[in-house]
């Protein structure tokens, strides 16, 4: 997938959390158990603005409205924070 260039520095983190939940929607629940999904991620940024409870983008809005129809399924969807450079400060 190629995002335009004039996207921002976050929308691709975001764009990679969106598609990784529409992955998660098409597993077969029953065949795993506890539904518990947990998304890795090296974007402190996405993971705040996620937790915001004020409206934001429209794609944050619709990774939440994902997260919101995941839960409703008794999804779990966990998020996790990863250092993708260790020994690089300011990431």
């Amino acid at each position: 997938m190629k995002l335009e260039d004039t996207c921002s520095k976050k929308q691709p983190k975001l764009v990679a959390i969106h598609k990784t939940l529409e992955e998660i929607v098409l597993l077969n629940r029953e065949r795993i158990s506890p539904v518990t999904a947990i998304i890795y991620t090296d974007s402190r940024v996405s993971l705040d603005l996620l937790r915001k409870a004020k409206k934001q983008s429209f794609l944050v809005e619709v990774i939440r409205k994902q997260l919101a129809s995941l839960e409703k399924r008794e999804w779990r969807i966990k998020f996790s924070w990863v250092n993708a450079h260790p020994g690089t400060l300011g990431k």
